[in-house]
């Protein structure tokens, strides 16, 4: 039997923080979502100021994914390739930049999904959160 890593509630906050200090850091107005390996919801965050769509848009990224073991760049690249069959998948809803792994020892822990501001963005501050893991 393998052992697995999971978040706690602590890791969670720790990455909410720091993914927030950097939203509001940059002035971006950001919904920052957290999920476990299964794509199940642990956080949500909508700043001030952040579209009410972002509510919806930022955990399909980090669902996305979290149960497709790679970051939501690599679906849109691959859409964005002419593989629009992708479009297709199933539970994959959040197929834009914003959706990041959370990896440890090459374990998919989850992801965090952010969304408000450009796709690059999205993705800098959702890194952000993860960096403060010190995975």
């Amino acid at each position: 039997m393998k052992n697995k890593f999971v978040l706690e509630l602590a890791d969670v906050k720790k990455i909410a923080a720091a993914a927030e200090a950097e939203a509001l850091k940059n002035n971006w107005p950001v919904t920052i979502s957290i999920v476990d390996d299964g794509g199940h919801l642990l956080w949500l965050q909508r700043l001030d100021g952040a579209a009410p769509i972002s509510s919806h848009i930022a955990p399909a990224k980090a669902r996305s994914a979290a149960v497709g073991r790679k970051d939501t760049k690599a679906f849109e690249d691959m859409i964005n390739n002419g593989r629009t069959a992708f479009l297709s998948a199933p539970f994959v809803d959040g197929l834009l930049e914003g959706g990041v792994q959370i990896l440890k020892d090459g374990q998919c822990l989850g992801a965090v999904g952010v969304s408000g501001v450009k796709a690059s963005e999205d993705a800098q501050v959702a890194a952000a959160g993860i960096a403060a893991l010190g995975l």
